[in-house]
């Protein structure tokens, strides 16, 4: 029953939102009912596990049985919750416990997430806190703290909830339901007393969705295609998808040229995305601005997808290209971001898994980015919860840095977000298409822009402290027990 739950949280549908500020409770009912210790551990493990499979489930092509064995490691992360949860919500429960629990718990969860971010594991999906993607109201809270803010407050929340209808004494029970109370208005809070971005100009940006097509030259020639229909548009800028072209264009200058003409034609820049072998002989992922004279700067891909654009520690697990889709060779990382300019706009261009990290979107708009372009290729997964999944996130990063964010797919979907996280357009298609978004250039500079990500910190240093607390009171009732038993 709790595994079965927990999947709906971060399923990026507009109803289901609502579900994460008490869905957590049957996991914590599940792990403080449990017999022992390592019987509460066992099950945040197992729940977490199935959490990860239900929600990743689209790796199964590329991963093969390597899926397993990732939902297995990374639910383990969330052990040390289970303990927590185990030891403060256990029977008898009492009212320092309970209080404790409020912290402790969210503090708990947030680290695991944490550690489960980091790039080579995989990066962070399916975060308790991107559930909110679609609420630009309960996103509010990512603009203080980043999405871990808002996973705090989730687990807080839910935390809450159970300590009410566990605890019997009322004024605990009310301190509870307050708790939960704040945790769930002080997004909404923040959104409407807090700043607002200011009224600024806009920019038409075209977001253009070849489809599925497998061969490089056809993708290419379908993104033209849809582009060329643009003219006459009064666009800014047109975004194409990730490996939206099949060639390096240092190679093929013909190429570079006939884009600046459709650039010039269409009266606008092009940022398309090269996915090519490049003169050195290496694989790279490139996001590429043309304007009508041709290149004006390019990206490369930074953080890379583990196996599928390189495998971890390829003379161990090099086995699995043999059983799965995973890349037959590493591709080459880019150097560092970069922004790119047109005549008029400072674009930040992040490429398909880069956009579930929070820290990346920070760093170029601190490089002086105004929009936050987003290009992926999830043609791989298609009708799967991972195209919906990755576009969403570009809702939750533009609430993050308060800068607007579009997202270009090859397939699936294509989106537009404000700076505060709410829809401007939402392109779901399995067949080609572009649609033209008016996006407002409004911005602001957020708290988490600002401080980065102090939530971490915060949780890590309440964990600290309870571990000192609990490891002298332990020290302290072992003395007055082993006093006890001398005087007797």
């Amino acid at each position: 029953m709790v595994v079965g739950a927990l999947p709906a949280l971060a399923f990026p549908a507009p109803s289901w939102w609502w579900l994460a500020w008490f869905g957590l409770v049957p996991l914590l009912f599940v792990v403080r009912a449990a017999p022992s210790l390592r019987a509460g551990a066992l099950r945040a493990w197992c729940g977490m596990a199935g959490y990860i499979l239900a929600t990743q489930y689209w790796l199964l092509p590329s991963a093969g049985p390597l899926l397993l064995v990732l939902a297995v490691g990374l639910g383990a992360l969330w052990m040390p919750w289970g303990v927590a949860a185990y030891l403060l919500l256990r029977e008898p429960i009492s009212t320092h416990r309970s209080i404790a629990a409020l912290v402790v718990l969210p503090s708990a969860w947030v680290l695991a997430e944490a550690v489960r971010s980091l790039p080579s594991l995989g990066g962070p999906w399916a975060s308790l806190g991107s559930s909110q993607w679609n609420q630009p109201a309960m996103l509010a809270s990512a603009s203080l703290g980043g999405v871990w803010l808002t996973s705090f407050l989730i687990v807080c929340a839910n935390t809450a909830i159970a300590v009410a209808i566990l605890n019997r004494r009322g004024a605990t029970r009310v301190v509870a339901a307050l708790t939960a109370v704040a945790c769930a208005v002080l997004g909404p809070a923040w959104f409407w007393l807090g700043p607002a971005p200011p009224v600024g100009s806009t920019v038409r940006v075209a977001l253009v969705q070849p489809g599925n097509i497998e061969e490089s030259g056809a993708r290419q020639a379908a993104s033209e295609e849809l582009t060329a229909g643009l003219a006459g548009q009064q666009l800014d800028l047109v975004v194409w998808g990730e490996s939206s072209v099949g060639v390096d264009l240092t190679d093929h200058p013909e190429v570079t040229t006939r884009l600046a003409a459709l650039s010039r034609r269409v009266g606008a820049d092009l940022l398309v995305n090269v996915d090519a072998r490049d003169r050195d002989g290496d694989i790279r992922k490139t996001s590429v601005l043309i304007g009508p004279n041709g290149s004006r700067g390019a990206y490369s891909k930074t953080r890379l997808v583990p196996f599928g654009e390189y495998v971890p520690l390829r003379g161990v697990l090099g086995w699995a290209t043999r059983h799965t889709k995973a890349a037959a060779e590493d591709r080459r990382r880019g150097d560092g971001l970069a922004v790119l300019h047109t005549d008029g706009l400072a674009v930040g261009p992040l490429i398909s898994f880069e956009t579930t990290f929070s820290d990346l979107p920070r760093e170029v708009v601190s490089l002086g980015a105004q929009l936050l372009a987003y290009q992926s290729s999830t043609s791989s997964f298609q009708g799967s919860w991972a195209q919906p999944q990755l576009a969403s996130q570009a809702a939750v990063h533009a609430a993050e840095v308060g800068h607007p964010a579009v997202h270009a797919g090859l397939s699936g979907v294509s989106a537009a977000f404000d700076a505060r996280g709410r829809q401007l357009a939402w392109y779901d298609a399995t067949e080609r298409g572009a649609i033209v978004v008016e996006v407002p250039l409004g911005s602001r500079t957020t708290a988490f822009e600002k401080f980065g990500n102090w939530v971490l910190w915060l949780a890590v240093s309440i964990l600290a402290a309870a571990s000192v607390l609990a490891t002298r009171w332990r020290i302290t009732h072992q003395q007055l027990w082993h006093h006890s038993m001398e005087k007797e």
